[in-house]
């Protein structure tokens, strides 16, 4: 499988995305679960009667995958010349003459695997990842996401306290906020407006002293012709919810900029092993 993999990363974007299209197509025909969950969290969102949203979403998931190889094993340098134009770079940069560490936050949405190579590619970053289960995917994702300069925390105590040395050093680290955490690591809170089990980690890091807290969102130009890198203040609501609730309303109103190329697909809503679940979801199992 690694050596299909490197043969598919010299492949031309354009070719991958064209793939990833009909891939895209293939899993949501194929996968009744998959396909559930892709509907009803659109509808949960309030786009469920949105065709242009949801071919858009079948779409793009297949494209995440299909230019996994060439985002993972082509030189660092080609990957970063598939960015096209950079916008927010400069929050960046007033971060660190200010000597202040940086959180990226990067949700399911858009390329999330070229935002924390475009950063490695300039400093030091710490990321925060999750194994696969498949031993070969985890070799791949390794050999990709390690590049110089990179470090792979795993989402345990181990890491957080790798992401914690990060921070005081004064270096970058980064996370996916919109993944399920394990048990005891979040709390339930509103994603579009349903419970879902949301990690405590990234509002926490984003609130420490001398931090800067960014969201990175990659977005996928048509026809593969590579990617936009948007990079933001992390702003959450000014209201008593909260932080992962703050978490939530934040990626949600960046998740509405864009909502073709979300992870729709993603069980966003599941409860993790030993987990309470939510008291509303409770409440419906009685009712049912």
């Amino acid at each position: 499988m690694l050596f299909l993999l490197r043969l598919l990363a010299y492949v031309p974007l354009p070719v991958l995305h064209a793939v990833g299209a009909m891939l895209g197509w293939t899993m949501y025909g194929a996968s009744a679960r998959y396909r559930r969950h892709l509907r009803d969290n659109l509808a949960q969102a309030g786009y469920g009667d949105d065709q242009r949203v949801r071919h858009a979403a079948i779409t793009s998931a297949g494209c995440m995958l299909t230019e996994l190889p060439a985002l993972w094993l082509r030189p660092h340098p080609s990957v970063i010349k598939l960015i096209r134009a950079v916008e927010g770079w400069d929050h960046v940069t007033q971060a660190q003459a200010a000597g202040q560490s940086i959180v990226f936050l990067t949700p399911h949405l858009g390329c999330f695997e070229i935002s924390a190579q475009y950063g490695t590619f300039h400093f030091p970053m710490a990321i925060l990842y999750r194994a696969p289960r498949l031993r070969w995917l985890e070799t791949a994702m390794r050999a990709g996401r390690a590049r110089q300069g990179v470090h792979l925390a795993t989402a345990d105590r181990t890491g957080v306290r790798e992401l914690l040395a990060a921070l005081k050093r004064r270096e970058a680290i980064g996370i996916l906020p919109d993944q399920v955490p394990g048990e005891g690591e979040g709390v339930w809170a509103d994603f579009f407006g349903r419970p879902a089990y949301t990690m405590t980690l990234a509002p926490r890091l984003a609130a420490r002293e001398g931090t800067v807290c960014l969201i990175a969102f990659a977005r996928r130009l048509s026809w593969g012709r590579g990617y936009v890198l948007s990079i933001r203040p992390y702003a959450p609501p000014k209201n008593d919810a909260s932080p992962a609730q703050q978490l939530n309303q934040a990626l949600e109103d960046l998740i509405r900029t864009c909502p073709g190329q979300y992870l729709w697909g993603y069980n966003r809503y599941k409860v993790p092993a030993r987990a309470s679940e939510p008291q509303a979801t409770v409440g419906q199992q009685h009712s049912q």
